[in-house]
């Protein structure tokens, strides 16, 4: 029996197998910039063997817990609830309505609509702010991915009260705001209830393969999807690396003033063969223009792969290279794209 239409899991990023099925003849190894995970990890260290070996420990989750909250600015421990990646999160967060109507504002991450159809809502994906007013379920990724365009806090705020006095839900997926304004945020704001606000741990971390995310709630709606995830959600590997790396303001804060100054460097590079950066986040930047097909199997050809989006043809999303082996490479197939671009030849050709 097939996958019932909407509920399928769709394309993305970060798939070396497509991109060799794509592009067969690249040039080994590709530079994977499809994606918006940092290219500089958290530094890897050696995991007590009990994090193997053992069940994982109820005072460790709760210490996990604890330093999410400090990090993220949620109310306290209770108000989190732990999970094995945001996106096993998805549908758990919208089930907390009845089915109804989910409105997710795009375009934007399509998970978030696949989870609202697998929990039974009627969903639309809507370009205007004000359309989520009509919702019982409401769909904010803030930063916006692909886009990087934020909602202000305060009228992320005021929907909620509007959603809430009706019964209805606001989700707020802040898987990039490690590196976006995070007075912006809305993690401090849950405990008034009726606000879901998700957060990723492997993008900033750039520990993707951890497989940690974070639900931020008031105190009943995180007690429901702990109780809907079970005991030993979170791994014990995962719990030594969150604790760990959350814990590291020092590191937290060098890392963002690093990610700035390289998505600034790849802007400049990007301007020097005159593709257009309209927006983005320090972790990918945002290219809209009617040459981007031909530049997407420009690099393709040189291993370098973009993140392209069906539908969209003249959109592409560039997540930052992590050596100066990957910038060198990507500014040479740049030259010779833009080479090929202004050749006379190719220009003359129907």
């Amino acid at each position: 029996m097939g996958i019932p239409d909407g509920q399928a899991t769709v394309d993305h990023g970060g798939s070396l197998g497509r991109a060799r099925a794509l592009f067969p003849h690249a040039p080994d190894p590709f530079v994977d910039l499809s994606t918006g995970i940092n290219p500089h990890s958290y530094p890897l260290f050696d995991l007590p063997a009990t994090a193997l070996t053992r069940l994982p420990e109820a005072d460790r989750l709760h210490r996990l817990k604890h330093v999410a909250a400090a990090t993220y600015g949620a109310p306290d421990a209770a108000a989190v609830a732990a999970a094995p990646g945001t996106q096993i999160l998805l549908p758990l967060v919208s089930a907390l309505v009845p089915p109804g109507r989910a409105f997710v504002l795009g375009p934007t991450y399509a998970e978030h609509t696949r989870a609202a159809r697998i929990a039974g809502h009627e969903v639309r994906e809507v370009a205007a702010f004000e359309d989520l007013e009509q919702s019982d379920l409401a769909i904010v990724v803030n930063p916006n991915n692909p886009d990087g365009r934020v909602i202000p806090r305060a009228s992320l705020i005021d929907l909620a009260g509007r959603l809430r006095r009706r019964g209805g839900l606001l989700v707020v997926d802040e898987a990039f705001m490690d590196v976006g304004p995070r007075s912006e945020s809305l993690a401090g704001d849950v405990g008034s209830g009726g606000i879901v606000v998700l957060r990723s741990f492997g993008k900033f971390f750039g520990l993707a393969g951890v497989r940690l995310g974070f639900a931020l709630a008031n105190t009943e709606i995180a007690t429901r999807l702990e109780s809907r995830l079970g005991p030993w959600a979170v791994p014990g590997p995962a719990l030594e690396y969150g604790i760990r790396a959350l814990s590291d303001i020092g590191w937290r804060d060098a890392m963002r003033l690093l990610l700035t100054a390289e998505a600034d460097r790849l802007d400049a590079l990007f301007a020097r063969f005159g593709i257009p950066v309209t927006g983005g986040t320090p972790l990918f930047r945002f290219i809209e223009f009617a040459g981007a097909p031909g530049l997407f199997r420009a690099l393709g050809e040189n291993g370098i792969i973009l993140r392209h989006f069906a539908g969209r043809p003249n959109v592409l999303r560039a997540g930052l290279p992590g050596c100066q082996e990957e910038w060198q490479r990507l500014e040479s197939a740049l030259a010779g794209w833009a080479g090929a671009v202004h050749d006379p030849v190719e220009e003359a050709r129907p």
